[in-house]
């Protein structure tokens, strides 16, 4: 598969700057979607959280991943134009931190969709280490 840029990604789903998480998608399947984030010193977070150590808050890794996730969900024909908004995230795990000039691979599965509620697993690494996980329970409008 070819990598999907910014500019195809946001033909998808809504998001746009500065709260749009995702660099790439790089694979896509029926029931999974891999991401990269690029982690910089100019992300918007950066100034505040924390200044003397910044690290990219656990609320926008969940997001970046839940991005990835609505790419997947809103790719399919019958939701294109529709947003995926968060129902629930449960088992949220940070086991990195994730810093200015590291590269988060996101990667997303889809693990049942009903209608139009959704759950998927999803995992964030760094330099093939898992920096965290998370359960996403989604609906789709």
């Amino acid at each position: 598969m070819k990598k999907i840029l910014k500019e195809d990604i946001k033909k998808i789903i809504p998001h746009r700057e500065p709260f749009l998480l995702i660099d790439e998608i790089t694979e896509m399947t029926e029931t999974t979607c891999n991401g990269i984030k690029y982690v910089n010193k100019d992300d918007f977070w950066v100034p505040g959280h924390f200044p003397e150590k910044p690290i990219m808050p656990g609320v926008l890794q969940i997001e970046a991943l839940a991005q990835v996730g609505a790419y997947a969900v809103l790719s399919k024909p019958q939701f294109l134009g529709k947003i995926a908004y968060f129902a629930g995230i449960n088992n949220v795990r940070f086991k990195k931190m994730i810093v200015p000039g590291d590269v988060l691979e996101l990667k997303v599965e889809l693990t049942k969709i009903k209608s139009i509620v959704g759950i998927a697993n999803g995992k964030a690494y760094v330099n093939g280490e898992m920096a965290m996980s998370c359960e996403l329970t989604f609906i789709i409008k």
